[in-house]
C-alpha cells in the first residue's frame, strides 16, 4: 500500500499493540495512591459549568457493601440499599460541609434492593434477589413511633428477575399509588386491569433469530412493563410494554411518566440494535422489545419512537430536577445515570405535539464513574447520586451550584397543552369498554400526531370489533386506515408464538381479504414515506395473524411488492424485501443479493442476509455462490458479543434451505475459512491509495463544489471509509463514536473537513480517550465501559464493540488524557476529490435528500 495507507494502519496497530483506541474523558493527574481502593475522586469528574460536585462517603466495601438504590425519607434523610445486603438510614451533614455524615444500619431482613420509596408513612422496597421472603414488593413500616423501623411486610411476590427483574417504585402523579417499574426477565403479575389490550403478540413476519448466545432464548414479548398499583399492592394494572430493562422512571410536571430503557450491547452494530433511549411511558403503548434479532423499528405504527437517542450504556437511576436550587433550565431537566459508561445525562425534554422530544446533555462524566441511583433533596435543594453496584467500589456525592444564575422555582409554562388532553381523554377510555369511545376516538387515528394515533388506536381495540368493523375497512384517509386495520388485525387474531386454540376465536376467513382489498385501493404514489412503511407493516401483520394468503393473491402481491423495490429509503427496502422473501417473488433471490452486495454499511448487509437466510425460492448457482461468499467478508465485521453467534445462525439456517446437490456444490465454499483482518482493512481491502489529502489542497473546492452533489454516493463512501463501523447517521451505523446526523449544526463546512483529515487536532471531551499506565509500565489506552468487582473493562478499539481489555484497579499506576483522536487519521485518502465532496455534502445533509447540497 502507499506510504500514507501504511502509516495509518501502522498508527492503528500502535495504538492496538497499547491496547489502544477508545473514548472518554477525565482530568489529569489521577494517581494510583487517589485510585486504588477508592470512590472516583471529584477532581477527576467533568462537571456542568458553575456546578459542583462533594464526595461525601466512601463505601466500605467489607462492611457496607456496594449501594445501587437511594431515596429520602420525610425528614431529609436518605435510605441507600446494598446490592447484596442491607438498608442504612443516612442523615447527610449540611451544606457547605462535607463532614459529618450519619449512618445507621436498618437492623431488618430487608435489603439487596434495586428500588426504594418513602411514600404512605411506608418505605417501599423492591427486592431483585431471593433473598428474603422472595422477589418482590416490601412495605416496611415504624409501628410504635419510635423512629425505627420494625416491620417487614411481602406485599407481592414477584417471578423472574435479577438485574434485568423488578426495579423502581415511584410515586403516582395524583400522589394515590405507585407506578412498578419491572424489566424483561420478569413475567407480568396477576393483574386486576390493564390499560394494554392483551392482544400482544411477537408479529414478526420472518422466522426470528435468536440471540447469538442464546440470551433469553424462548422468552417471548411483551419485554419490561410498567404497572401501577394501590398503596397496598391489592389492585395491579398494567400501564405499558416492551421494554427492554428499564431500571427507573420519574414524573413530568404536567403528569406523564418518562423511563431510561437500556440498550443490548451484544447486538451493537447490528440493523436491530437500539441505543439506549428515554421514553415517554404511554399509556397502553408497546415499545416493541422483541429477544434475539427481532425488536420492533421505531417507525412500526403500532408502537412508538423515544423521545431522545442516547446511545450505548447501562441505564440506572433517573429522577427530574424538580426542586434543586439549579437555575431553571436545569430544575426542568430529566437526570438519567448512565452506569457503564460514567455519565449522568441531563436531558431537557419539551413538549412536541402530544407527545414530546428531548435534547441530551452531559451534565457529570468520570472514568471509572458506575453510576447507580439520583435524586433531588426534598429539603436542601442538592442533587445527591451514588456509584457502586456488581460489587464495585462504592460513593456517595453531592451537587450543588455555586454560579450566579437565579435558582427561584422555575415557572416554566408548557406548551401544546391541548394536544396533551386530546390525548387523556382517549386514553381515559383504555382498559374498557364504552360506548362513546369509538366515535372519539376515530378522528384521531388519521391525525398526523403517532401519540394521538396510538391513544385512539388503543381505545378502539378495547370496545367491541363489530361495533367499527366496517368502518374500518372503509377508511379511506391513509393514515386512518393504517391505524384502523392495524386494530382491527389485532383483536382478531393473534400469531403463532402467542395464539391459544382452546382460548382464542378463529379468524373470520373472509376478513384477511376485506382488509388487503382495504390496503390496495391506498394510492402508493400519493403517501409520505412513513404512510408507506405503514401500509407495508399492516400486509405483514395481516399475514402473521390472519394467515399465508391463497394463491393468486400470493403471487399478485409478490410482483407488487418486487416491482416497488428499491427505492431511495433503507426502511422501506427492507420492509419491501422482508414481504418478498414471505411472498417468495420471483425474482426475491435477484434483487436482495443485488442489495446485499451494494448495502455501504455493516448493519444493512446483516439485513439483507438476514432475511435472505430462510428464502428457498428464486436462487441460481452463481447467487447462492454470492450469498455464501459474503459471509467469508462478513466474518471480519466487528460489533458485540452476540455478532459471530448472529452469523453462524444465519449460515446454518441458509445451509438448511439447499438441497442435496446444492450443499455439494458449494461444500468447498462452505468450508472455506475466512482471512482475519482488523474491521478497517476488512472495508478498504478493494480501495487504493489516491493522495494524502491536505486542507489546503480541498478548502477551495468547498466555495463551489458543495452543489449538485449525489446523496447515494455520499451514502455509499460513508460506508465505504469505515464511517458506517463508529457513527450513527439517519438511523443507521454504529453507536460508539457520536451521531453525526446534526453534524451540519456544529461544523461549518471548512471546520467539518478538517476535523476529517485532522481528527486530533481538536478532541471533543465527550470521546477524549484516557491512557491508563500500569504499574507494570503497560499502558491502555480506551474507554471504561463496564465494571466488575475491582475490574475495569476497557473499551480498547472504536471499530470494535466488543474489544475490551481488563484493567485490575490495584494494578494502576495512573490514568490522564491521550492526545490521540479515537479516529483514524488517512480515511479520506482513498477517495477522489469529487468523492470527498459528495460525502461532505452527505454529512452536511442531515439526511435530508432534498437538501441544497444536491440542487
Amino acid at each position: 500500500m502507499f506510504a500514507v495507507l501504511t502509516r495509518r494502519r501502522e498508527l492503528l496497530s500502535s495504538r492496538l499493540v497499547a491496547l489502544a483506541l477508545g473514548l472518554l474523558t477525565v482530568s489529569p493527574g489521577l494517581a494510583q495512591d487517589s485510585f486504588a481502593g477508592a470512590a472516583t475522586p471529584i477532581e477527576t469528574l467533568k462537571v456542568a459549568k458553575d456546578f459542583k460536585v462533594e464526595l461525601l462517603h466512601t463505601v466500605p466495601k467489607d462492611q457496607q457493601g456496594s449501594w445501587v438504590a437511594l431515596c429520602a425519607d420525610p425528614k431529609g434523610r436518605l435510605i441507600v440499599s446494598d446490592q447484596y445486603g442491607s438498608l442504612y438510614r443516612l442523615t447527610p451533614p449540611p451544606l457547605g460541609t462535607t463532614t459529618g455524615l450519619k449512618i445507621e444500619k436498618i437492623d431488618l431482613p430487608i435489603g439487596q434492593a434495586q428500588g426504594l420509596l418513602y411514600a404512605f408513612d411506608s418505605l417501599y422496597v423492591m427486592v431483585a434477589n431471593e433473598a428474603y421472603q422472595g422477589r418482590g414488593l416490601y412495605r416496611v413500616r415504624d409501628t410504635n413511633g419510635d423512629d425505627q423501623f420494625d416491620d417487614v411486610k411481602l406485599l407481592r411476590k414477584l417471578e423472574g428477575g435479577g438485574e434485568h427483574g423488578p426495579h423502581a417504585i415511584v410515586l403516582t402523579p395524583d400522589k394515590k399509588g405507585l407506578f412498578i417499574v419491572v424489566g424483561n426477565q420478569t413475567k407480568i403479575t396477576a393483574l386486576n386491569g390493564s390499560r394494554v389490550p392483551p392482544n400482544w403478540s411477537e408479529d414478526l413476519l420472518l422466522p426470528r433469530l435468536w440471540d447469538g448466545n442464546g440470551f433469553m432464548k424462548g422468552v417471548l414479548g411483551p419485554g419490561g412493563w410498567v404497572a401501577k398499583t394501590d398503596p397496598d399492592a391489592q389492585n395491579w394494572e398494567l400501564h405499558t410494554v416492551g421494554f427492554r430493562n428499564q431500571y427507573d422512571a420519574a414524573v413530568h410536571k404536567d403528569g406523564d411518566l418518562f423511563t431510561f430503557d437500556a440498550d443490548m450491547e451484544w447486538d451493537m452494530n447490528t440493523p436491530w440494535y437500539r441505543p439506549t433511549r428515554v421514553c415517554f411511558v404511554a399509556s397502553g403503548a408497546d415499545f416493541g422489545w422483541r429477544s434475539g434479532g427481532s425488536k420492533w423499528p421505531s417507525y412500526y405504527p403500532d408502537t412508538l419512537p423515544p423521545v431522545v437517542d442516547i446511545g450505548p450504556g447501562s441505564p440506572t437511576g433517573v429522577t427530574f430536577g424538580y426542586g434543586a436550587k439549579f437555575p431553571a433550565k436545569y430544575q426542568n431537566a430529566y437526570y438519567a445515570a448512565d452506569w457503564s459508561y460514567g455519565k449522568l445525562y441531563a436531558v431537557h425534554i419539551e413538549p412536541d405535539g402530544a407527545g414530546y422530544k428531548g435534547v441530551a446533555e452531559e451534565f457529570i462524566t468520570g472514568q471509572p464513574l458506575p453510576l447507580t441511583e439520583v435524586i433531588i433533596h426534598p429539603q436542601d435543594g442538592a442533587m445527591y447520586f451514588t456509584i457502586g453496584g456488581r460489587k464495585t467500589q462504592s460513593a456517595l456525592y453531592r451537587v450543588t451550584y455555586v454560579g450566579k444564575e437565579s435558582t427561584a422555582p422555575s415557572t416554566q409554562k408548557l406548551a401544546g397543552g391541548s394536544a396533551r388532553e386530546l390525548r387523556r381523554k382517549l386514553e381515559s377510555f383504555h382498559g374498557h369498554q364504552d360506548p362513546k369511545a369509538v366515535k372519539a376516538a376515530w378522528p384521531f387515528l388519521s391525525h398526523k400526531d403517532r401519540y394521538l394515533n396510538t391513544a385512539a388506536r388503543v381505545a378502539l381495540e378495547w370496545q367491541p370489533a363489530e361495533s367499527w368493523r366496517d368502518q374500518a375497512l372503509a377508511e379511506k384517509n391513509p393514515t386512518g386506515a393504517i391505524n384502523a386495520l392495524i386494530a382491527l388485525i389485532r383483536v382478531s387474531a393473534r400469531d403463532e408464538f402467542h395464539r391459544k386454540p382452546t382460548a382464542d376465536p378463529v379468524p373470520d376467513p373472509t376478513l384477511q381479504p376485506a382488509i388487503l382489498a382495504s390496503l390496495d385501493r391506498l394510492k402508493w404514489d400519493s403517501l409520505s414515506e412513513f404512510q408507506k412503511l405503514g401500509v407495508l407493516r399492516t400486509y405483514g401483520l395481516a399475514f402473521i395473524r390472519l394467515g399465508r394468503p391463497e394463491e393468486a393473491t400470493r403471487q399478485r402481491l409478490g410482483t407488487l411488492f418486487e416491482s416497488r423495490f428499491p427505492t431511495t429509503s433503507q426502511p422501506l427496502n427492507l420492509q419491501l424485501g422482508e414481504l418478498m422473501v414471505y411472498l417468495a417473488s420471483p425474482n426475491a433471490a435477484t434483487e436482495l443479493v443485488a442489495a446485499l452486495q451494494k448495502a455501504p454499511s455493516q448493519e444493512e448487509q446483516l439485513a439483507y442476509a438476514k432475511m435472505l437466510r430462510v428464502l428457498r425460492t428464486g436462487w441460481t448457482p452463481a447467487l447462492r455462490e454470492a450469498y455464501f461468499s459474503w459471509f467469508l467478508k462478513a466474518a471480519n465485521f466487528r460489533g458485540g458479543a452476540s455478532l459471530s453467534g448472529f452469523l453462524r445462525d444465519m449460515k446454518n439456517d441458509a445451509i438448511a434451505t439447499l438441497s442435496d446437490s446444492e450443499k455439494a456444490s458449494l461444500q468447498a465454499l462452505l468450508d472455506t475459512k475466512p482471512p482475519k483482518r482488523s474491521a478497517l482493512d476488512n472495508l478498504l481491502a478493494d480501495r487504493k491509495q489516491v493522495k494524502e489529502w491536505t486542507l489546503t489542497d480541498l478548502r477551495p473546492a468547498l466555495n463551489d463544489g458543495l452543489r449538485r452533489r449525489n446523496y447515494e454516493r455520499g451514502r455509499e463512501l460513508f460506508g465505504a471509509v469505515g464511517c458506517y463501523n463508529c457513527h450513527r447517521f439517519a438511523t443507521e451505523g454504529g453507536a460508539v463514536g457520536p451521531d453525526l446526523t446534526g453534524v451540519s449544526g456544529r461544523f461549518s463546512p471548512p471546520d467539518l473537513l478538517e476535523s476529517l483529515i485532522d481528527p486530533s487536532k481538536e478532541i471533543s471531551d465527550q470521546y477524549q480517550a484516557i491512557l491508563v499506565t500500569k504499574k507494570d509500565g503497560e499502558t491502555v489506552i480506551g474507554r471504561v465501559a463496564n465494571l466488575n468487582d475491582e475490574t475495569l473493562m476497557i473499551a480498547t478499539d472504536m471499530t470494535d464493540p466488543n474489544a475490551f481489555a481488563n484493567v485490575k484497579r490495584t494494578d494502576v499506576e495512573s490514568i490522564e488524557p491521550s492526545k490521540i483522536s479515537p479516529m483514524p487519521e488517512g480515511l479520506l485518502n482513498t477517495l477522489q476529490q469529487e468523492e470527498i465532496l459528495d460525502l461532505m455534502a452527505f454529512l452536511l445533509s442531515g439526511g435530508n435528500r432534498d437538501a441544497k447540497y444536491f440542487k
